[in-house]
């Protein structure tokens, strides 16, 4: 370059501008590099590719909400979706305690004081208080305390997880003392012992299994209470006309879950929030009209005396009891719908005093008419307001079944992202809440089972002792978890943990052992829908566990890989192809399989994993991790493409948008990472070999990227695709050979496939057809 040439001059001056822009804007990422710079000549032995899924805080997602108008109107939409079962449980409560009626005036405050200290502790205390802060990353349900386990521990049964989720721990960082070494010391028996993974899974499924039985459950006790209140004015009315009024009722109400939980949730709001002010106002002219005395309850002595005069069966009547608390479960389970906050402000201001009056109110109405007992719900209604409150109680029984419907879909969300329930569609029913879904298979599957209910049962009575079981055990699996959480995560004093198991937890055992007492009367419903539930999730996350080992176990090494792309015989034609793939700890074998068939090669080639992290969201810019594959000549690349389990699969134009700005992004972060030394040491000299050194910087990467360029214009990109056939090893058992053969594979098939689910352009998709003897 000659000094006294103007052109070259001020040719030179805007490079060496160019150059230091550069420079500028990879100073934050050299700062927060340091340590993967320092480990950069150990890649070729470890695979330090993945990052820990604890970089995301807890406070993601809905939960960090901070704007009041925001969190007033999710607590306004929330009364329309989650409280309805809660809600409308006065309508079948006290009937179910007392079947064959009051023997006892005092009983009734026996049993009101269960009521009220139930409703306290498990509700208000435990599920709006305690278990809500339980969320993970602002999502709720058994799988969401499942994930938020396995973030803190090696917890998993699929070995997805790598070198640097073990050693990135939050336990590291606290200043030691006891209650940290218990929590180190059940971290490391759950992630040294397979049997309690197995089980903590099987317990997580066993939950999942029975949410989805109340979503089954709870529409068809709801609206045939209702319904069955109009006998009350027209006593005509037989039971098979009020069951099929039920049937057509929840038919319509299953048809309305595809508009989404954003506008249901508008349009349920303003009728539940009558219902909330009918039912408390009720209650409290009820209180003051007929006995007041009932506040007596507050004192539970009157819990004693009601188990010291009826003995078995107060123990027997608790299973009518826990049903007051249907619906608690749907406050954790809908809270990726809301949000923490509006959550709370709803239960505290409206639910529950409303609920609580009602109750109130009804025990003083049959403190005076005892013989009212099988009706007290319509009964205790002033004969002035019967129709009116009729009508909304058929519609608050209708939007009743909302909060396990959607809580089902939140769930089916969370275990279909992490390998635990088989490919179904997931439409995202609002732009603004992630967490607002609809699933159509599962939409459908639960009216069918609903109608069947309806038709099989005909009454609240046998219906009810089913809902017991499915509610009793959601809630010991939940405490059983949260007791997990208090200890491994939390780090809660002992006392803590100890007082919260003697109390809500052994109340929760005592409901069980009286709800499985009726077993034989309806109970079977509930453990036999979760048992066909389990099975299916099961059989899915065993041949997909099984699958993932396979691929693990003969996956590409990265010197195979470099001898395959190096190898003359392997043309590389223009074009940039992405090849497809779960396995995120190497390449998968189908790629070899795909190389002996097909002799050819794009000249720009990047191997995409996609990767499910046990958290709810993943951030776009951190969506996307990049790994070149040495020598720099060949253009391959690998990629794991990360989603929480409530993040949308987003349409293939955006995905390729974001892939190829964020491949182009890595590729001058890497050129320029790989000269690090030489551009530290000339940050201090301000010489001409400097800026020659820097513009050679800036060609290396001009260079890479004019190859990406021209792979993308010479067409679309090629989709690559493993058709894998998963079948039993020889010598396996016949039980696994059933398992793997005939029904995980008609499971597969009977499925989305993989290219849906990514919303692949099949224009340009290529699958290679491979068979894994597991």
């Amino acid at each position: 370059m000659e000094a006294g040439n103007p052109m070259e001059q001020e040719r030179s001056r805007k490079e060496h501008h160019v150059a230091q822009e550069i420079l500028e804007e990879q100073k934050d990422d050299i700062l927060k590099s340091k340590n993967d710079m320092l480990s950069h000549k150990k890649l070729a032995l470890r695979d330090s590719f993945d990052l820990e899924a604890s970089r995301f805080t807890t406070n993601q997602g809905l939960s960090q909400v901070e704007d009041w108008k925001t969190i007033m109107k999710l607590a306004f939409q929330s009364i329309g979706v989650v409280y309805g079962d809660l809600g409308t449980s006065p309508l079948y409560v006290l009937p179910g305690i007392f079947p064959t009626g009051i023997k006892h005036n005092d009983d009734i405050l026996g049993v009101l004081s269960l009521i009220f200290y139930s409703l306290m502790l498990i509700t208000l205390i435990k599920y709006v208080f305690i278990v809500l802060a339980a969320n993970n990353n602002g999502d709720g349900g058994t799988f969401a305390l499942y994930s938020l386990l396995c973030r803190h521990a090696k917890a998993s049964l699929t070995p997805n997880q790598q070198a640097e989720d073990k050693e990135v721990s939050n336990y590291r960082l606290d200043v030691p003392n006891r209650r940290l070494k218990r929590a180190s010391f059940v971290k490391s028996m759950l992630e040294n012992s397979q049997t309690i993974k197995f089980f903590i899974l099987f317990i997580t499924m066993l939950g999942t299994s029975m949410v989805l039985g109340d979503g089954i459950l709870t529409p068809c006790i709801s609206v045939l209470s209702a319904v069955g209140g109009v006998k009350e004015a027209a006593s005509g009315l037989t039971d098979d006309m009020i069951m099929w009024i039920s049937v057509g009722i929840l038919i319509v109400l299953f048809q309305v879950q595809r508009f989404g939980t954003d506008k249901i949730g508008y349009s349920f709001a303003p009728i539940l929030t009558i219902w909330f002010i009918f039912i408390g106002s009720i209650g409290l002219y009820n209180f003051f009209k007929y006995d007041p005395g009932v506040i007596k309850a507050i004192n539970p002595m009157y819990i004693i005396q009601y188990f010291k005069r009826n003995k078995k069966d107060a123990w027997i009547s608790l299973g009518g009891v826990i049903l007051c608390l249907t619906g608690s479960e749907a406050l954790f389970a809908d809270l990726g719908h809301f949000s923490v906050r509006s959550i709370q402000i709803s239960s505290c201001t409206i639910v529950f005093p409303s609920v609580v009056f009602a109750y109130f109110g009804q025990a003083s109405y049959l403190r005076q008419h005892s013989q009212d007992a099988s009706n007290a719900f319509y009964s205790s209604v002033p004969k002035s307001i019967y129709w009116p409150m009729f009508v909304v109680a058929v519609m608050a029984a209708i939007i009743a079944s909302q909060s396990l419907i959607s809580a089902s879909f939140s769930i089916i969300q969370q275990s279909l992202a992490l390998g635990c329930f088989p490919r179904v569609k997931v439409v995202h029913t609002s732009s603004k809440y992630k967490g607002q879904v609809y699933v159509p298979e599962i939409n459908t599957i639960l009216m069918l089972a609903c109608v069947g209910v309806t038709l099989g049962f005909k009454n609240t009575l046998k219906i009810g002792n089913a809902y017991g079981i499915a509610v009793a055990f959601v809630y010991t699996i939940t405490s059983a978890f949260l007791v997990l959480v208090m200890v491994m995560i939390w780090k809660t004093h002992i006392c803590l943990i100890v007082i919260y198991a003697l109390s809500i937890w052994l109340l929760e055992l005592l409901f069980l052992s009286s709800v499985l007492y009726k077993f034989m009367d309806g109970g079977y419903l509930p453990l036999l829908f979760a048992m066909v539930t389990m099975t299916i999730m099961y059989l899915w996350n065993y041949g997909y566990r099984k699958k993932y080992i396979y691929e693990l176990d003969n996956k590409v090494s990265p010197v195979k890989l470099v001898e395959i792309a190096s190898d003359t015989s392997i043309h590389r034609i223009p074009g940039l192809a992405l090849f497809y793939t779960e396995l995120v700890q190497g390449i998968s074998p189908i790629f070899t399989h795909y190389v002996a068939n097909v002799p050819a090669l794009h000249s720009v080639l990047v191997f995409i994993s996609i990767k499910s992290l046990p958290i709810c969201t993943v951030p776009p810019e951190d969506r996307f991790l990049f790994k070149r594959v040495e020598p720099r000549e060949l253009s391959i690349f690998r990629c794991i493409v990360r989603y929480g389990y409530k993040d949308a699969r987003t349409e293939w134009e955006f995905f390729k948008e974001m892939l190829t700005i964020q491949l182009k992004d890595f590729i001058r972060k890497d050129v320029f990472m790989s000269r690090l030394p030489h551009t530290t040491n000339m940050a201090s000299h301000e010489s001409d070999d400097n800026e020659v050194s820097r513009l050679r910087i800036e060609e290396i990467a001009q260079r890479e990227l004019e190859k990406v360029d021209e792979a993308l214009n010479v067409g679309d990109i090629v989709h690559l695709m493993g058709e894998n056939e998963v079948v039993a090893s020889k010598g396996s058992s016949f039980l696994k050979k059933l398992v793997i053969n005939y029904a995980y594979n008609w499971l597969r098939r009977s499925v989305r496939q993989v290219d849906e689910v990514f919303m692949i352009p099949r224009k340009r998709l290529l699958k290679v057809g491979m068979t894994y003897d597991v």
